[in-house]
């Protein structure tokens, strides 16, 4: 069973954004506030340029891309009765080859991080 500071890894499901600090924390080896602050400028980075439409390749993990919907007509489930559905901006994530390769254990050596 794999550990990680302490906490059992297949307790756990979900990773949060301390978490990803503390990783940086060690890896890096910045202080505890230097890798809190690029973790969330990384972040800040990535949400400012999603906001003005812009698409995020990260190679080798995915892109990050705005969609447009459009208004339209659907239905209640529960009545049945016809309802708007207002025009909204959506997120979508598209992995990589090679994070998907990496994620079924396949062989990433060759793969086009497109």
């Amino acid at each position: 069973m794999a550990k990680d500071s302490g906490k059992d890894i297949e307790a756990r499901s979900t990773m949060t954004k301390a978490d990803i600090v503390e990783k940086v924390y060690q890896k890096i080896g910045f202080s505890k506030k230097e890798s809190s602050e690029l973790v969330e400028q990384v972040f800040n980075t990535i949400k400012s340029t999603l906001e003005v439409g812009e698409k995020v390749k990260i190679s080798g993990f995915g892109n990050f891309i705005v969609r447009e919907k459009h208004e339209r007509i659907g239905r209640n489930p529960q009545t049945g009765d016809q309802i708007k559905i207002s025009a909204r901006r959506v997120l979508t994530f598209r992995p990589s080859q090679v994070l998907k390769a990496m994620l079924n254990g396949e062989d990433t050596t060759g793969l086009s991080d497109d």
